[in-house]
């Protein structure tokens, strides 16, 4: 009897692990035809400019969209996942120093990278956040793009990046944004400008951000990765809903909510979003409050 029931669990465990093996195969030849596919696009260029007052809106930008968290404080690149299941995630280095972008990296080559997700060969960037940038403005884009085309050199030389078996099968089930160039209307027309005042509307423009992870309602849901708490709900019927400007604002200024909870910056990017001046957190608000 014992030989019989260790006789059936051994077929049962060896059929499972062909399962599993033909599945990781399938996920592992998916992902590497959607990393080489080569997409037909031909770039609105924004132009790169040395305007001081664009500069200086690009620096703000880059702060409040994050850049730096990825790509580190002077953008020169950083090691943003290592792990045996993911794999060796690297935010490359975005100056023209040694080991970042080539001396020849234009303004086509950053349109294609922040609007569309694209390398200069028309492949997908892995886990660049384009389907954000390209809901932002002309004048936003030219900003940030005018920024990085102007940063200092860093001499920083990374591996490339590495995805593992885990990334992999997220990504084959739709759970990980591998590849935002998949997510973006690439036919869309940028807005010229959105004026930045205490709108609904602009802060509809700036919970783009948000929207990454609090999904595109901002109704939150379920952890954005393994480990990860549920992501709250920040509209009308989540706490924020129920703050008044000053605290929502000190919220994402120190991580410290009105209900006496501390925000672990992983979780919530309030490094991030202290950066936002108060017209833009109160726009921001505005909008969550409407939701």
């Amino acid at each position: 009897m014992i030989k019989k029931i260790l006789k059936v669990t051994g077929l049962v465990l060896g059929v499972l692990v062909v399962l599993i093996a033909g599945y990781y195969t399938k996920a592992h030849i998916s992902t590497n035809r959607r990393m080489q596919k080569q997409y037909a696009i031909t770039p609105q260029v924004l132009p790169i400019l040395n305007d001081s007052a664009v500069l200086a809106r690009g620096e703000h930008l880059i702060r409040i969209k994050a850049c730096n968290e990825c790509h580190g404080k002077d953008l020169g690149g950083k090691v943003f996942v290592d792990d045996a299941a993911l794999g060796l995630l690297i935010a490359p280095n975005l100056t023209k120093g040694k080991g970042g972008r080539p001396l020849d990296f234009n303004a086509e080559d950053w349109s294609l990278a922040l609007r569309h997700g694209l390398r200069r060969d028309r492949t997908p960037l892995l886990f660049m956040p384009s389907h954000e940038f390209t809901l932002m403005s002309e004048e936003d884009l030219t900003a940030i793009i005018s920024y990085c085309a102007n940063l200092e050199p860093v001499d920083r030389e990374f591996p490339k990046s590495n995805i593992g078996p885990l990334a992999r099968v997220l990504a084959d089930l739709d759970k990980l944004p591998l590849l935002p160039a998949e997510m973006i209307d690439h036919d869309r027309k940028l807005a010229k400008q959105v004026k930045a005042e205490v709108s609904e509307e602009y802060g509809k423009y700036l919970a783009t951000s948000c929207s990454g992870c609090h999904r595109e309602n901002l109704k939150g849901g379920d952890p954005v990765a393994p480990g990860y708490p549920e992501v709250a709900d920040i509209s009308s019927t989540g706490h924020p809903g129920q703050w008044t400007d000053e605290q929502f604002i000190q919220t994402l200024r120190t991580g410290l909510t009105p209900e006496g909870k501390t925000l672990k910056p992983e979780e919530m990017p309030w490094t991030m979003t202290k950066e936002f001046s108060d017209l833009e957190l109160k726009a921001l608000h505005l909008y969550l409050k409407s939701i």
